[in-house]
């Protein structure tokens, strides 16, 4: 005879769920029996502790909230007439530095002159056309005492200066194709930095002046005329810059003007009064007309203020009057511009 003999299962008080129940969940009683002490059970929040936790911490009163980080990048509109965001440029002033020594170790490196060449172009047209004019058309009665080649070289100086820099300025953006395409910043400043670079070769030419006095024993007149002369390169380094910039940015979208350019140039020295003065025009209303020249009035300026001559304050006016306009003109058209040039250059 088989007998069978069934297994008891003695439960525990309070564990009747087994694995379900936590021990937070037993009475003291039960943790007795069990060999527990309540101080061995875990403490388990509730639900209005775990809401609380969850909440983000109030600052304490008087204290500024932490700040949040974000990745919003906020983009609003300009508020300046032209487009222009001068701080902007301020920001990148270092990259304008760093542009111009650029393209002033670019135009001097592996040359044998060096920086001589700012001299030597200036210097030779003033020797060819001083032998054409002076002595073949004798031009050299009309300057009143003054050397005609001093007085050629005084205004081939700046006149130099503006049509490297123009051309210079000109080109720079097709030049810079590569950072443009690839880099945000300020496109204005890679004109600007051409302009810049001109500067050194218009400092080295002006002072080759000082033997070209020694020479001819002619200095200059020391008057009140020569504290013009910061008033005239400002004036000049803004001309130069707007249409340079303007011409920058008509090459990018017309690459005509690439070759253009150079022709226009050659075409306004002989317009303008770089190998004669204003005063030998008999004519008032082709005086008048040479004066829309921005360049008359800046040239009849250097020689005036260096040779302690009258100023010709119409002139000189009507040049900074044009000036002012082109640079107006020039920047609207840049920022108008701008938007495009990555794409298309």
């Amino acid at each position: 005879m088989t007998s069978t003999s069934t297994p008891t299962t003695t439960e525990e008080p309070g564990l009747a769920n087994g694995a379900d129940a936590s021990p937070s969940d037993l009475s003291p009683g039960d943790l007795s029996s069990s060999g527990l002490s309540p101080s061995d059970a875990p403490h388990t929040p509730s639900a209005s502790a775990s809401a609380n936790l969850a909440a983000p911490l109030k600052p304490a009163e008087g204290q500024a909230p932490e700040p949040q980080a974000s990745s919003t990048v906020v983009i609003e509109p300009t508020v300046s007439w032209s487009g222009v965001r001068w701080g902007e440029l301020w920001h990148y002033r270092e990259l304008l530095y760093f542009l111009t020594w650029r393209d002033i170790k670019i135009r001097y490196k592996q040359s044998v002159l060096g920086a001589a060449w700012a001299i030597i172009q200036p210097l030779v047209t003033m020797l060819i056309f001083s032998f054409a004019l002076a002595r073949v058309a004798n031009m050299s009665s009309k300057t009143g005492g003054i050397p005609f080649s001093l007085a050629t070289y005084v205004a081939l100086v700046p006149w130099t200066f503006f049509a490297g820099a123009v051309t210079n300025s000109g080109n720079s953006l097709v030049g810079s194709a590569n950072l443009i395409s690839k880099v945000y910043f300020p496109r204005m400043i890679v004109p600007a930095a051409a302009v810049a670079a001109s500067v050194l070769d218009f400092a080295i030419a002006f002072a080759f002046l000082i033997p070209l006095f020694i020479f001819y024993r002619h200095g200059p007149a020391l008057t009140p005329n020569l504290l013009m002369l910061p008033v005239l390169s400002a004036l000049l380094l803004v001309l130069a810059l707007s249409v340079g910039m303007w011409m920058s940015a008509l090459n990018v979208k017309y690459r005509d003007i690439r070759y253009a350019l150079p022709f226009l140039i050659q075409v306004g020295m002989f317009a303008s009064p770089v190998f004669f003065w204003l005063g030998w025009v008999q004519e008032a209303r082709w005086r008048a007309v040479m004066m829309l020249n921005p360049m008359t009035g800046i040239l009849e300026g250097f020689r005036a203020a260096i040779f302690g001559l009258p100023f010709n304050w119409a002139a000189l006016g009507a040049s900074a009057l044009v000036t002012a306009g082109l640079a107006v003109y020039s920047l609207y058209v840049f920022k108008r511009m701008e938007t495009s040039f990555a794409d298309i250059i």
